[in-house]
């Protein structure tokens, strides 16, 4: 619940709010408050789940002081308060338990401070200041060079061909072997794989999202968000699929500049009917990662996508991944599919069967379990082109493809290809 704000302290809310359980330590908090130019009759009476109670029917403060002395189990109530509290709302705590378990988890909880009693009058003043300062303070890199950003967008041409599994281990490695501050946005609302691959609860920050565009800030990203790693932070959701999902985009694009500021790199599980509905989710994307398989469907589906791209995000440096891939029983040749789409295959990831289902049972990423995986080298040489890239890099339009794709597509011509080839055996 604490992160910078985009600006000073809000002027349609309350400056202040505390609700504390004994009358000593309201005796020490009143006169603090008074000093720093806030109502002193905003101290209540009562700990954390009177303020819960409150703050469900009344807008939260710009800072909250909550008491969690008569609270049986500190963090279960916390992540209830942050369910009643807007974005931008600083938290700080304060109860008898001095133990440095609780203070660290109650700090990963999102909570800005916590102050053991009894209580002192510097001791608040301190406290209360320095939450001041996060409305105050200057936005995260104001006034320096921007730092660089790459998103990445993995889509599939065509279902089961490993799309997910592409975008949930290029945000570990760039997290995990490269360090760098990653979010993944799994935008399959009601059938995402992203945490699940990640063995972790989805949550309800997306569909909140989707139905509060408004409220995405870089608070709601930091509380919204599912922890993975140091440096991965998950976005997804698994709606009810009697829910239909209505939105028009605009919260994708609102969360899309929220991780521009908060991390280095965003990779997006990008569904096609997605890509085709919101063709602004590839804006600010710099990279589309299009997962393909060697079959006639997914070689029209590549080229229709490519054409796609070209006229609605020419910004957007296309990679061809063949994920899967079985070359000896593949329907059709890598270098007919590539004759087709008129461009070089990028990569090619190997088809493990063994290593799928050994990452199902370890509730890890693939790369993660199968570190000796071909398909895990592979896939970590896409990572490696991808973590390369810049504006700089030849990244700003379609340059493989030629005037037109679709009309290169020979159906017939690869049916014809793929008989010859089943017929030879048997001469």
């Amino acid at each position: 619940m604490n992160a910078p704000w985009k600006s000073g302290l809000p002027g349609n809310r309350d400056p202040f709010a505390a609700y504390i359980c004994d009358d000593n330590a309201l005796d020490v908090l009143r006169p603090v408050i008074i000093e720093m130019g806030w109502q002193p009759e905003k101290c209540n009476k009562g700990g954390l789940r009177n303020a819960i109670q409150s703050l469900s029917v009344s807008a939260s403060p710009a800072i909250l002081v909550v008491d969690l002395s008569e609270s049986g189990d500190p963090l279960n109530d916390i992540n209830a308060l942050a369910e009643v509290c807007e974005p931008g709302t600083v938290v700080i705590a304060m109860g008898q338990v001095n133990d440095v378990r609780l203070y660290r988890d109650l700090l990963a909880s999102g909570i800005h401070d916590y102050l053991l009693k009894p209580l002192s009058a510097q001791q608040v003043h301190d406290a209360l200041n320095q939450a001041l300062a996060i409305f105050t303070a200057p936005k995260a890199g104001e006034g320096e060079t921007v730092k660089r950003h790459i998103s990445t967008a993995v889509v599939g041409t065509r279902g089961g061909v490993g799309a997910s599994t592409l975008a949930t281990s290029l945000a570990w490695l760039f997290s995990d072997q490269h360090q760098a501050p990653t979010a993944l946005l799994d935008l399959d609302v009601h059938f995402g794989t992203g945490a699940l691959a990640l063995d972790l609860e989805p949550g309800r920050g997306l569909t909140d999202a989707i139905d509060n565009p408004s409220r995405i800030d870089g608070l709601f990203i930091e509380r919204a968000m599912i922890r993975a790693n140091d440096n991965l932070s998950i976005l997804s959701a698994e709606a009810p699929i009697n829910q239909p999902l209505m939105t028009d985009g605009s919260a994708f694009v609102q969360l899309e500049e929220e991780f521009r500021q908060a991390f280095e790199m965003t990779v997006i599980d990008l569904p096609r009917n997605m890509l085709i509905n919101f063709p602004h989710l590839l804006t600010d994307v710099n990279l589309v990662v299009l997962a393909c398989e060697f079959t006639l469907a997914s070689a029209r589906d590549t080229i229709r996508i490519l054409s796609w791209l070209k006229a609605n995000a020419a910004h957007a440096h296309p990679m061809i991944v063949a994920n899967k891939a079985q070359l000896n029983v593949a329907e059709i040749s890598k270098s007919d599919f590539e004759a087709s789409i008129e461009r070089k295959v990028d990569f090619v990831v190997p088809y493990d069967v063994k290593a799928a289902s050994n990452a199902a049972k370890l509730g890890q990423v693939f790369v993660d379990a199968n570190a000796s995986s071909k398909a895990t080298a592979a896939i970590k040489q896409i990572g490696e082109r991808i973590m390369g890239a810049s504006e700089e890099d030849d990244m700003s339009s379609v340059t493989e493809e030629k005037k037109s794709l679709l009309g290169g597509f020979d159906l017939k011509s690869l049916l014809a290809k793929k008989d010859k080839t089943e017929a030879e055996p048997a001469e």
